[in-house]
């Protein structure tokens, strides 16, 4: 194959004052032509660092040497803003960011941000720019691509904007396009909409992609080679059936079993790489990865980082003196590894909703005119045992978040009952329901942003104990924290940290923490593991499973997109679309038998990190974008985007119909 970019000895360095922070170290590779190439680790490892130092994007006091050859030149040879550089980027080489909003000029049209680059770089005439773009937005299915030209970013939503951004970076036909995690803060059917849209649009061009992510299964659904790294370094390369089918380095073994699967062995318990990442100032000559490491040897004590060598000859290599000899099971549980925590509550019912409405009225003019309502939750029932867990899952904007803020009464909803423990708390807040709501807590997604940066992490966790006086004596209070740091698998000595001294999995540990400081018997999960790591992600749904388990009777309501995450953790299941529930069945059922189309497209949306699985399963691709609450459609609201809608689907509203002794469908034709 032909070598497209050659990238040899990069070397990232931050000079700080605490030291000199080398975020990507000596690290060498190949694009070919028409490839596509996963790189893949946990924040901080360097992926987007090596990306960034590629194309000359690092800012002052970065310092980027060793050399990156395409079209015969040095890359790195250039100055960053000098006219080389700048004809480079963009026209041939292409990068899309991970958030689209913040690469779009908030105060400009999107015609004009794309029209200026063609000017530029093709130098096309204006009426010429804007029929291109007219040309590639239709490409990436927007819909009205002429009127849209004139729109503003905060116009289109998430999905859309990131289309926008896509059809910019390929105006030029640029050689190579790098995508930094660029699906990250979408939803699974937004997420594979956009990955197969890139992954076509490649093809059509003959360009090559780079797909920088930590969903190990988008690089399983979409890469041809893979490129793992850990503390700036290539730890781990080769093709991608290669590296799930025989994945030999310790570090790509722990991210391959922190993940859940839609296809893995009932019970299985996740294995979390133990640790945190190294800090990069000051690192070491041995490998980065030893504290971390099962498989360590002597060798690995004395001798510095190992290179690259191949694995069984050919272009799988790996950096491990350890000669990991054995097959390993990614679906199963290790051979004496933990099970998971099995259902510990009974048939009693502890949370009923009943025909939850939550309806935000808009207002216009000077005296508030009522003129619509957005319907972000519309006749929602379901109930919860004691001791089980509920997932409620669906995309952006189906009322997932409402539902559980209703629940805790931070939204007044609009009608319907909310019975907690046998108590209405969806009226009138008064001393008895205040009792009872005292029993629900809530674990929020961003667990920063959760958390006042101001107080120590022992005041935030103890600040319930206080408020609500479940404690007596200050000896008390200092015993009841500590005892829930250690809970949530924190150290005590932590307690006089402020939050930004934490990692992303221990600040989720103290919000945890501080959920139950108050010995709930139910706590919403809104989210709680879409910001994390892998392998954060393995340790906090561990800590869940664990707690429940140890803490009899303990509930919860998990709010999530991602159905592998919901269907590892939860004994039943509720789908959501457009503040409906329209299918409920137990995780198992639902995976085995989904009845509802969106459901299935759920399903099959969300990528399995194993390629030889990949290739075999069927898709289902959405169309268009989920209508608005503010105006949802007549009839059943998916009719739009369903491949099995009828005439009568537009005219009658479905509700939920018995399927056995514990699955509901909300479809007329089921």
């Amino acid at each position: 194959m032909t070598v497209l970019i050659d990238v040899k000895n990069l070397t990232t360095e931050f000079h700080t004052e605490r030291g000199v922070v080398r975020a990507v170290d000596n690290v060498s590779y190949t694009i070919n032509e028409r490839e596509i190439i996963g790189v893949v680790g946990e924040s901080g490892c360097g992926k987007s660092v090596s990306q960034l130092s590629l194309m000359q994007l690092i800012p002052s006091p970065g310092v980027v040497k060793g050399h990156v050859f395409f079209e015969n030149k040095d890359l790195l040879q250039f100055q960053p803003n000098g006219p080389e550089m700048r004809s480079v980027r963009g026209s041939k080489i292409a990068m899309i960011f991970q958030e689209p909003m913040t690469s779009l000029n908030p105060t400009l049209t999107i015609g004009w941000q794309m029209t200026e680059m063609l000017e530029i770089h093709m130098g096309m005439s204006v009426a010429k720019a804007r029929a291109r773009c007219v040309e590639l937005l239709q490409m990436v299915g927007i819909p009205a691509a002429e009127k849209r030209l004139d729109d503003f970013p905060h116009q289109f939503s998430g999905g859309m904007r990131q289309r926008v951004i896509i059809a910019m970076m390929m105006g030029c036909n640029p050689k190579l396009l790098i995508a930094d995690e660029p699906t990250t803060a979408l939803d699974v059917t937004t997420q594979a909409q956009l990955l197969e849209l890139m992954k076509e649009m490649v093809n059509k061009m003959g360009a090559s992609l780079v797909i920088v992510t930590h969903n190990l299964g988008v690089v399983a659904r979409y890469a041809d080679r893979i490129n793992v790294m850990y503390a700036g370094r290539i730890i781990e390369t080769g093709t991608c059936k290669e590296i799930f089918s025989n994945p030999r380095h310790p570090y790509t073994i722990g991210l391959l079993k922190s993940v859940p699967r839609l296809d893995e062995e009932e019970g299985r318990k996740l294995s979390p790489i133990p640790g945190m990442p190294p800090n990069l100032i000051g690192l070491g000559k041995t490998c980065a990865f030893l504290r971390r490491c099962p498989y360590r040897i002597e060798k690995c004590l004395k001798e510095p980082w190992p290179d690259l060598v191949p694995v069984n000859g050919g272009g799988h290599c790996a950096a491990c003196y350890a000669k990991i000899a054995e097959k390993i099971d990614l679906v199963s549980a290790a051979p004496g590894a933990a099970k998971k925590a099995t259902f510990h509550g009974d048939e009693s019912t502890f949370l009923e909703v009943k025909n939850l409405k939550m309806y935000f009225p808009v207002t216009r003019g000077l005296f508030r005119r009522h003129v619509a309502d957005v319907k972000a939750v519309d006749d929602v029932s379901f109930k919860l045992k004691r001791g089980e867990t509920l997932g409620l899952v669906g995309e952006s904007g189906c009322g997932k978040t409402t539902v559980g803020r209703c629940i805790m009464r931070l939204y007044n909803p609009t009608s319907g009952d909310i019975i907690i423990n046998g108590k209405d708390t969806s009226k009138k807040i008064t001393k008895d329901v205040n009792n009872t709501l005292k029993t629900v807590a809530l674990t929020f997604q961003d667990p920063y942003g959760s958390l006042n940066p101001r107080q120590t992490a022992g005041s935030i966790v103890g600040e319930p104990l206080r408020l609500h006086k479940l404690v007596n004596t200050n000896k008390e209070y200092e015993e009841r924290v500590e005892m829930l740091f250690k809970m949530v698998g924190l150290n005590p000595e932590m307690k006089g940290r402020v939050p930004h001294e934490f990692s992303g999995g221990q600040r989720q540990r103290i919000g945890i923490a501080r959920a139950l400081a108050m010995e709930p018997s139910l706590i919403v999960c809104d989210e709680p593991i879409s910001a994390l790591d892998v392998s954060i992600q393995a340790q906090i749904i561990n800590l869940l499973e664990d707690l429940q388990a140890s803490l009899k009777g303990l509930s919860y309501l998990f709010i999530a997109h991602d159905l592998s995450v919901v269907r590892h953790l939860s004994q039943r299941v509720a789908v959501m679309y457009l503040g409906h529930i329209v299918e409920v069945a137990t995780s198992k059922e639902l995976l085995r038998n989904p009845m509802h189309p969106y459901t299935k497209a759920l399903l099959s949306a969300i990528p399995i990190p194993d390629p030889f699985v990949e290739e075999k399963r069927s898709r289902i691709m959405l169309k268009g974008e989920v209508p608005s609450p503010l105006n949802p459609p007549a009839g059943c609201t998916f009719h739009p985007r369903c491949q099995m809608a009828t005439k009568e689907c537009q005219e009658i509203k479905p509700v939920l119909r018995d399927f056995g002794a514990d699955h509901q469908v909300a479809c007329i034709k089921v």
